[in-house]
């Protein structure tokens, strides 16, 4: 009698080639995933990518049966271009990746808010395909007086995101925040801000351009998914995008605290959680032509806390769809996460 050898699962993660001759798994951040897919049978194996090194990372992925991904969109001013190929060329040889490059280019960019705005989880979005739509379109959206938030289609982190409102005392000038931390908000004239934002129109970019949402003091929630069901959520108080105090200047502004995480099951979350899964997801896939199986094995969702409804029920509105790189998220989605890997490779 012949004992299986157990299916192998890389666990894919950016670094250089020094990174990548001296890491190990027990020393790793995806230590804990890999535990859990030892703990269903599975062989995990750390793989480290680069671009520089990208067909040296092709041939060790030949050699497993699944590889689950955590690469940035942008990663040390580099893309995903050269890995999303390789990736593609690995799945069409039989290995199961996660998350597929199609699946990114579906649901894993910004674009998803603007193909979905229709949903119940919709908001005012437009989508800008040229610098001449920015200019225009943009400009007569801000002499309505409302702040917008600009979008770069791929980031991570805040790379590419902007709340931009009118300056109330000169009409040719804006005031920007860019979301990474340490930004602060500052006024410009708008051309100035359009330079900005033009570089993310190249090479088939666009930018989405999204409402601002007045309860972004009231924090953002993230769902985790495993697949089509609800593993975990964060919930951060205080988003990037928050404003300084009334009357304060732009560097009073709080920095983002943290994320906290809870399990499934968390009382306050249950409302989101049915929606999720029951409305909201099928309606998505039926929306971007998706079947279910293309789900990443791992992703999120973040909302923002919309207009109370007449009943004062809260609503919510998508803030964006991630799956090129989940980390960190909850350890309740660590044994859901495993045994979805297990049941795709059975």
């Amino acid at each position: 009698m012949t004992t299986q050898n157990p299916r192998k699962v890389a666990l894919v993660s950016p670094g250089d080639r020094e990174t990548r001759l001296s890491a190990s798994l027990p020393d790793h951040r995806l230590k804990l995933v890999a535990e859990s897919l030892r703990a269903v049978g599975l062989e995990p194996e750390l793989v480290i990518y680069n671009d520089e090194f990208v067909d040296e990372v092709r041939e060790q992925l030949l050699g497993v049966d699944a590889a689950l991904v955590w690469v940035n969109p942008i990663e040390n001013g580099r893309d995903r271009t050269r890995l999303d190929a390789m990736l593609q060329g690995v799945a069409d040889r039989g290995v199961l990746v996660s998350a597929h490059p199609r699946t990114i280019q579906k649901m894993g960019t910004k674009a998803v808010l603007f193909q979905t705005r229709h949903m119940s989880w919709g908001s005012d979005v437009h989508l800008y395909a040229t610098p001449a739509e920015l200019r225009e379109q943009l400009q007569l959206r801000l002499t309505e007086g409302k702040p917008r938030v600009l979008k770069q289609l791929r980031g991570h982190s805040g790379h590419g995101i902007w709340k931009v409102s009118p300056c109330p005392y000169d009409a040719s000038l804006v005031r920007a925040r860019h979301a990474l931390r340490g930004s602060v908000e500052e006024e410009m004239p708008l051309e100035d801000f359009l330079a900005i934002l033009e570089p993310y129109l190249s090479d088939w970019g666009r930018v989405i351009d999204q409402a601002y949402q007045d309860r972004l003091t009231d924090g953002m929630v993230r769902c985790y998914l495993v697949q089509d069901r609800v593993a975990g959520f964060g919930h951060q108080e205080i988003n990037a995008l928050f404003p300084a105090p009334h009357g304060a200047p732009p560097t009073e502004a709080p920095a983002p605290g943290p994320r906290l995480y809870y399990p499934p099951t968390m009382p306050e979350f249950q409302a989101i959680r049915s929606r999720m899964e029951t409305e909201w997801l099928p309606e998505m896939l039926h929306t971007l032509s998706m079947d279910a199986a293309e789900l990443p094995l791992l992703w999120d969702a973040d909302f923002f806390f919309g207009p109370k409804d007449a009943s004062g029920h809260d609503t919510y509105v998508l803030g964006e769809i991630n799956v090129s790189s989940v980390y960190p998220f909850p350890d309740d989605a660590l044994e859901p996460l495993a045994e979805a890997v297990r049941q795709r490779l059975a």
